[in-house]
C-alpha cells in the first residue's frame, strides 16, 4: 500500500528543484497530483507527463500564489477537476537577498507576498473543501533561516518566521476539525540554484554541517511525504527541521 493513494495533493511552486522532488515523490506514493508554476511553462508541462507516468491523475496551473484571487480561483479548479484536495504544500517562494541598509521596499514587498501571503491565500481558499470533508494536512514551507535568522536574508528571514506562527495558528483553529497543519524548515539544500554557486563556498556550507552534506529535494520530499500521509494523523502544529543537524 502507498502511503498517499487515492489522496489529492495541490503543490505550488512545483516546476523546479524541493517542489518538483514532492511532487515525484507525491506521485511515486500514489498521490493525484494538481501543481503551479509561474514562469517556467515548458518544464511545468514536462512535469506533468512525468507524473503521469507513475499512474496517477496530474495536472499543471499556471496561477501566481501572491495573489489572493488567482489562489481562490485555483483551488475551485482544482476541486472541479479532481474533486478534492486533501493535502496542501506551500512550497513557492522566491528570495531577494542583501543587506538591509541596501534592501529597497521593493524587495522587501516581493519576498513578503511571494513567501507569506502566498501561504495565507492559499491556505484559506482550501479551508473549505478541507472543512467540508473534515480532514486535510496542509504543509508549509519554512526555512532553518526562519528560525535563527542570517545576514543579508532580512526579508527571507522574516517570511520564513512568519509561516511558522501562521502555521500554529491555524493548527489551533483547525484541529478540532481533523485539518493539520506543520511546517517543514528546510537547511542548506542542493538545488540547480546552488549548483550555479562558487563551489569553494558550497564546499565551505557543507563542513558547517554536522552530516558534512547537503540536503537533497528527495530528503524534503520525504519529510512532506511523511507529514502528508496518516502516518502523522496525530501531529500538528509542530516544525520539523530537516537540515543534517544545522540547528543542533
Amino acid at each position: 500500500m502507498k502511503l498517499l493513494e487515492g489522496k489529492t495533493a495541490l503543490i505550488t511552486g512545483a516546476s523546479r528543484g524541493i517542489g518538483r522532488g514532492i511532487a515525484l515523490k507525491f506521485a511515486e506514493q500514489g498521490a493525484n497530483v494538481a501543481f503551479t508554476y509561474l514562469s517556467s511553462v515548458e518544464k511545468g508541462q514536462a512535469l506533468e507527463k512525468e507524473l503521469e507516468a507513475f499512474g496517477v491523475k496530474a495536472k499543471g496551473y499556471r496561477s501566481d500564489a501572491a495573489d489572493f484571487k488567482a489562489a481562490e480561483e485555483l483551488v475551485n479548479a482544482v476541486v472541479a477537476d479532481f474533486g478534492t484536495v486533501e493535502i496542501l504544500v506551500n512550497n513557492a517562494g522566491i528570495t531577494r537577498d542583501t543587506l538591509l541598509m541596501r534592501m529597497t521596499e521593493q524587495q522587501w514587498d516581493e519576498v513578503i507576498n511571494a513567501n507569506l501571503k502566498s501561504i495565507f491565500n492559499l491556505t484559506k481558499a482550501v479551508t473549505k473543501p478541507m472543512l467540508k470533508q473534515r480532514k486535510g494536512s496542509i504543509i508549509n514551507m519554512s526555512s532553518v533561516v526562519g528560525v535563527k535568522g542570517n545576514a543579508g536574508q532580512a526579508n527571507y528571514a522574516a517570511s520564513k518566521a512568519g509561516i511558522i506562527g501562521f502555521t500554529k495558528s491555524v493548527a489551533l483553529e483547525l484541529g478540532s476539525r481533523n485539518i493539520r497543519s506543520n511546517a517543514i524548515a528546510p537547511g542548506f539544500i542542493e538545488t540547480e540554484m546552488t549548483a550555479a554557486l562558487d563551489q569553494k563556498v558550497v564546499e565551505g556550507w557543507r563542513e558547517g554541517i554536522p552530516m558534512k552534506r547537503g540536503g537533497t529535494p528527495e530528503d524534503i520530499a520525504n519529510a512532506t511525504v511523511f507529514l502528508a500521509s496518516d502516518m502523522s494523523a496525530y501531529i500538528t502544529g509542530q516544525v520539523l527541521s530537516v537540515c543534517g543537524g544545522m540547528l543542533t
